[in-house]
């Protein structure tokens, strides 16, 4: 008997994920610069990690309730009443996750039926498309246009609605472009929701990492709080990715029965990383913003650069990617990558993985030192000459 007899169908087609292949072919070489991983650079602040290391010495090492410590579900909506704007009760609006990838699986089990559809806008972050399909859903694609900035128009999401259209995934700032939605462009979006009864998974882990205006949450505009579910965590802004720590805000209807799916699929997010949250957002913005102005420099080096050597690259409001246009090399983005990972050492994500939409692009994580990131120029104009 073949073992593969047993598997589902759902997850024969699913292929692995693309940016893997590269980190994977990064990992056997020498000398690399990686500019591949969606990671900060900087180490988890020390009172993050010391706050961790005081709950594990004094015991606290049990399961914490499923929908997290109550402590932290109470900093959490506090924080998104002040950063964001928005009030969600921390008994039952809230829910800790094992990352905001967790927030978004359940989200999507919860709320889809089978063959229902998910508009997932492209480029997009690899997981997306395979979550909905693994939910028992179909995801349509919209190709956010490079002459909008990767900015989708409200238009564009009214054209392929249908009767079995349930929501509409957004991140803003987005993953792999970069691109931040105003609160203009987000009204646009939130009218064709509201006229079409629409729900909006926002996915927001990159809020704080938004450079030149200030951030605009989805669900802070009227009458959209109840039809939004928004993931967020503590990956990006705070430097805790090997964490695994996210969390989920909606309206408790929906967010109870996400509780459901996460008390017998997780049971509950490792309780010594919320301890670590729970110290991070009390005392950890002054460092946060210290990681912020570092990318923002960052940023503006690499899109100056990127376009002084040839590569087109429009201004990321946030996040800490650049998305260049390489099609002038007459290569493929999955050539470009390869060729410039065994020729020059430099490790950058394809733009095809994030989407057909994404083919002709590269993706950048300037998420390194500065000089890490210089020597990654000089290696990528040496490639293209």
């Amino acid at each position: 008997m073949n073992p593969s007899h047993f598997l589902s169908e759902n997850v024969k087609m699913i292929k692995p994920s693309g940016i893997r292949r590269f980190f994977d072919l990064a990992s056997q070489m020498e000398n690399v610069i990686s500019l591949g991983v969606g990671e900060p650079d900087f180490v988890t602040p020390w009172n993050y990690r010391e706050a961790s290391i005081l709950s594990l010495e004094e015991g606290f090492t049990a399961y914490s309730p499923n929908a997290g410590l109550l402590e932290l579900r109470q900093e959490i909506s506090a924080y998104m009443e002040q950063r964001f704007s928005v009030h969600y009760s921390s008994e039952n609006e809230i829910i800790v996750t094992v990352g905001a990838s967790e927030a978004l699986d359940i989200a999507l089990r919860a709320t889809l039926n089978p063959g229902e559809e998910i508009i997932v806008v492209e480029p997009c972050f690899v997981s997306y498309v395979p979550i909905v399909e693994l939910a028992g859903g179909k995801a349509v694609t919209v190709r956010a246009l490079p002459e909008y900035d990767f900015k989708i128009q409200p238009e564009q999401i009214e054209e392929v609605i249908t009767e079995k259209t349930k929501g509409i995934i957004i991140c803003s700032p987005n993953n792999p472009t970069g691109t931040v939605l105003n609160k203009q462009e987000l009204e646009g979006i939130a009218s064709v929701a509201l006229k079409h009864n629409l729900l909006v998974f926002s996915d927001e882990i990159y809020a704080e990492l938004s450079y030149d205006e200030p951030y605009t949450s989805i669900a802070s505009l009227p009458k959209m709080r109840d039809r939004t579910i928004v993931m967020n965590g503590f990956s990006k802004a705070f430097a805790m990715t090997g964490w695994r720590l996210g969390f989920v805000c909606g309206p408790n209807e929906i967010l109870q029965a996400m509780l459901k799916i996460h008390q017998y699929a997780i049971m509950c997010a490792p309780t010594m990383s919320q301890f670590a949250a729970i110290e991070a957002l009390k005392n950890g913005h002054t460092e946060m913003k210290k990681m912020i102005r570092s990318y923002h420099s960052r940023r503006n080096y690499m899109v100056e650069e990127l376009n002084e050597i040839g590569l087109p690259c429009h201004v990321p409001g946030g996040a800490f990617y650049v998305f260049p246009n390489i099609t002038s090399t007459g290569l493929s983005s999955e050539e470009f990558a390869e060729k410039l990972l065994i020729e020059q050492q430099v490790a950058v994500v394809p733009g095809s993985v994030f989407g057909a939409s994404g083919e002709g692009y590269i993706r950048c994580s300037y998420a390194t030192s500065i000089d890490q990131l210089q020597e990654a120029i000089t290696r990528i104009k040496n490639f293209l000459k």
